[in-house]
């Protein structure tokens, strides 16, 4: 074995391992441990917050503000008749079976039933909020709409 041959144990050396400060001169982050000397940053608990601009009024309020968000806003995942199409006839559809096929992604805070596009199927749908559209149009086909 040549010296330009030897490599390293495994674990020996980590490529991104977290660097070791204030250990001594050797390691090269020692003393001030690579933050300098004195001012804020070099404080415990030092440095500034996040957004702040050195006193300058900071981006989030030179910004105009408008409108606003309503958090007791009830949203729920859409369904349109027309999709219903692709169950087999006497089809029991409800929420649980939506997300199976793929139709519903999430529940969100329940399934309504849009009425665009055509059924032409007798189905059983169940879900949480119907259109007078939807519910006419599954009748009209046979079926039931059924609110959860």
């Amino acid at each position: 074995m040549k010296l330009h041959e030897m490599s390293y144990t495994e674990g020996a050396r980590k490529p991104n391992g977290r660097k070791r400060l204030g250990r001594g001169p050797g390691s090269g982050t020692g003393k001030t441990a690579g933050k300098g000397t004195k001012g804020q940053n070099s404080r415990t608990g030092g440095g500034v917050a996040l957004g702040f601009e050195g006193g300058q009024t900071p981006l989030y309020r030179r910004i105009p503000k408008r409108g606003f968000t309503n958090f007791t806003r009830i949203e729920y995942a859409i369904v349109n008749v027309g999709q219903l199409d692709v169950f087999a006839e006497g089809t029991e559809v409800t929420p649980e079976l939506l997300i199976e096929t793929g139709l519903v992604r999430k529940e969100l805070n329940g399934i309504k039933i849009l009425g665009v596009g055509s059924l032409d199927k007798k189905l059983t749908v169940k879900a949480n909020k119907f259109s007078k559209s939807a519910v006419t149009l599954i009748e009209q086909a046979g079926g039931k709409a059924e609110v959860l």
